[in-house]
């Protein structure tokens, strides 16, 4: 089984099939986003004939949204499936950070009256910038600084009263969750682990259950609990002691192997617990960087053969790929037809 070709294809990376940007979103369940210009990316080299200002309008329109979901992360989700996701994946990483809320001194009562705050002033469709959100709660007597505000933001976004609307410039708004997403929906748990589950092994497979389980921050109980209710619809293989789940259809087009060039924390390799399949081990401390990063990599016949570096002048962008191995002529081909299709989606 070529593990990473496949999930090329799943994942819509090779043979893009989707023309509207908020179709890949919902295709891949959650597309993380903390790099939001990489996260542009992500979703535009998923999407034929993406630009960067297309994307970024499925977003002002409130096709998709960026929020934390899980893991404590951002992501772009789509609208209909925040609601269910947020129920389902947050309340674990709301535990975990119980103890940094105390350091701050974000107790329930501080946050329920930042929520008041927040709803009062974004009620009725209004958006603000963070910097202007911060000022309404720093006016109301709630202190926004040593990470406050940030931490406030978050916690307020798990328990699904406000998300990032679209941008006023180069700044992220604001805005109240249930009046820019009236669409979402809530899902009973037992139906939303095994939705996700479905929708996870669908786009990122071949993957485990413990690939599952990092994805998505459940426990491996609950990941398996969701698997076992939807894996009559997929396949399984066992390769090297584990197991891995994909949809059954599994043919590797020829698109596969071109190049990509991916950005940093790609679901290509952000969504798994083993990066082995893709990485190898002598390589992975250089696509691993300081503090947790996934560098934006290279990808070549579903491996990864690079890390690489853009800069952007008023001439157009210049792509730097820093090479594991010394590059062969199709490599090279391939990166610079890669760049090609970079610049153009960057206008």
């Amino acid at each position: 089984m070529d593990i990473g070709r496949l999930r090329l294809t799943n994942q819509h990376v090779a043979s893009p099939s989707f023309d509207d940007p908020a179709e890949v979103v919902r295709s891949l369940v959650a597309v993380q986003a903390q790099d939001y210009l990489g996260g542009l990316w992500a979703v535009g080299l998923r999407t034929r004939g993406a630009t960067e200002a297309s994307v970024e309008h499925a977003i002002a329109s409130g096709a998709f949204v960026r929020t934390w979901p899980m893991r404590g992360t951002l992501h772009f989700v789509a609208a209909a499936d925040v609601k269910w996701m947020l129920a389902l994946l947050t309340p674990r990483v709301i535990t975990a950070t119980a103890s940094r809320l105390r350091q701050l001194e974000l107790d329930h009562t501080v946050l329920a009256r930042s929520a008041r705050v927040a709803e009062k002033a974004l009620g009725g469709g209004k958006r603000l910038r963070r910097d202007a959100m911060y000022t309404v709660w720093n006016d109301a007597g709630i202190a926004t600084h040593d990470s406050r505000g940030l931490h406030i933001l978050g916690h307020l976004a798990q328990k699904g009263l406000i998300c990032f609307g679209p941008r006023d410039g180069k700044q992220h708004t604001l805005t109240l969750a249930d009046e820019w997403l009236p669409s979402a929906r809530l899902l009973e748990r037992d139906i939303a682990l095994g939705e996700l589950a479905r929708r996870y092994f669908t786009s990122h497979g071949p993957a485990t259950i413990h690939d599952f389980a990092w994805w998505s921050g459940l426990t491996v109980t609950d990941a398996r609990a969701g698997l076992e209710s939807v894996k009559s619809g997929l396949e399984s293989e066992t390769v090297g002691g584990r197991t891995f789940w994909f949809p059954p259809s599994r043919s590797v087009g020829r698109t596969t192997n071109a190049v990509y060039l991916l950005p940093a924390w790609d679901e290509y390799t952000v969504a798994y617990r083993d990066r082995s399949d893709i990485v190898g081990s002598k390589h992975s401390a250089k696509v691993n960087a300081g503090g947790g990063v996934l560098s934006p990599v290279i990808v070549s016949r579903g491996k990864v053969i690079a890390t690489w570096t853009r800069t952007i002048g008023k001439d157009g962008v210049v792509v730097r790929p820093k090479p594991f191995a010394r590059l062969d002529v199709l490599e090279k081909k391939g990166i610079a037809a890669a760049a090609l299709r970079y610049a153009r989606f960057l206008g």
